[in-house]
């Protein structure tokens, strides 16, 4: 999946080699630390049991997942290793999008169906089942879009396009009392998280078959296709390239100022959500922008984004700031 946006450069430069590495080109341990996996979770399992199984499929530390998917439910889940766990509390938010099966408890003519699910488009309240993991309280969820692509007897299938959060089956439940048959969720697929599609998921299987291959013969094309780089999860954000010179004081916390900036997309907004990259393509941190492109074009000094969340360790580039002298007493 691509995302097409338009860079404007604010000051010509160049990256020392000597620091950092473009993603593709970083030794395989650090690769995978780095990484994610799109994978197609089976039914059965628990998410975080899947998240364990990679982790040790991989031999990593750590291995965390992005929005649960209860265990009878299959489809898309993004699971991130170790240092790249850090960017799950931004792909939580994303909406999903699922496919289920409706089973009504006596047979209805498909338009009477198709008038009560246009019903449920927009902003519905819901309130958590009795299993769940949150506090139960009443709530309100987003269905962007929802249409019937089947029915076949008193089953229909559903495509439902909501807000990160929806309880599909308590969702299923509702129309049921509202078409006055009652109504349960037979079956439930996860097609869509955020950005990511089953169109790129991988199975547990395709996972261990390709370390297995780089174990045997130490090719390493495999694995790299499994597994993706941090920055892939952020290829639909807007994004702000800093200067080497910039880097490692953003990796210490500090914001993104404007003389630190080389380049950046061309549809940023005060507020927005942005990447903020090394001119080697690397991940540095997630931040808010302060202003619009064109404001970052114009100004020379100030603020330009502040970071919500560090990605790369620091020290990875060479540290040119400056740390204020600590003041003395007065004798």
């Amino acid at each position: 999946m691509t995302f097409e946006q338009e860079i404007l450069v604010k000051s010509k430069e160049s990256t020392d080699p000597a620091y950092g590495l473009t993603p593709e080109n970083r030794k395989l341990e650090e690769y995978i630390k780095n990484g994610l996996v799109i994978l197609d979770k089976p039914r059965g399992p628990t998410s975080h049991q899947t998240a364990s199984w990679v982790k040790e499929i991989l031999g990593v530390v750590k291995a965390g997942h992005s929005g649960t998917l209860d265990p009878a439910v299959s489809g898309v889940l993004p699971i991130a290793m170790e240092d790249s766990a850090k960017i799950l509390d931004f792909l939580l938010g994303a909406n999903k999008e699922y496919i289920a099966v409706m089973r009504v408890h006596q047979e209805l003519p498909k338009e009477q169906i198709e008038k009560v699910v246009k019903q449920f488009q927009g902003t519905i309240y819901q309130k958590p089942p009795v299993k769940s993991a949150v506090k139960r309280q009443l709530r309100t969820r987003r269905i962007h879009k929802m249409e019937i692509l089947e029915t076949d007897g008193r089953n229909t299938l559903l495509k439902i396009n909501c807000e990160a959060g929806t309880y599909i089956r308590k969702l299923i439940h509702d129309i049921g009392l509202v078409l006055g048959t009652g109504a349960n969720m037979q079956e439930l697929r996860r097609t869509k998280a955020g950005q990511f599609t089953e169109k790129e998921s991988i199975t547990l299987h395709d996972l261990k078959d390709a370390w297995q291959t780089y174990l045997e013969e130490k090719d390493e094309t495999q694995i790299r296709k499994a597994v993706k780089p941090v920055e892939y999860a952020v290829q639909s954000l807007p994004k702000i390239w800093v200067k080497d010179t910039a880097v490692d004081a953003i990796c210490h916390g500090a914001s993104l100022m404007m003389p630190g900036i080389a380049q950046f997309n061309n549809n940023i907004k005060k507020g927005t959500i942005v990447a903020l990259m090394t001119l080697k393509n690397e991940l540095i941190a997630i931040a808010s922008s302060q202003h619009t492109s064109a404001e970052l074009m114009k100004k020379r000094n100030g603020t330009a984004a502040t970071s919500q969340r560090v990605i790369m360790k620091p020290n990875t580039y060479p540290k040119h700031w400056k740390t204020r002298p600590e003041k003395q007493d007065s004798q």
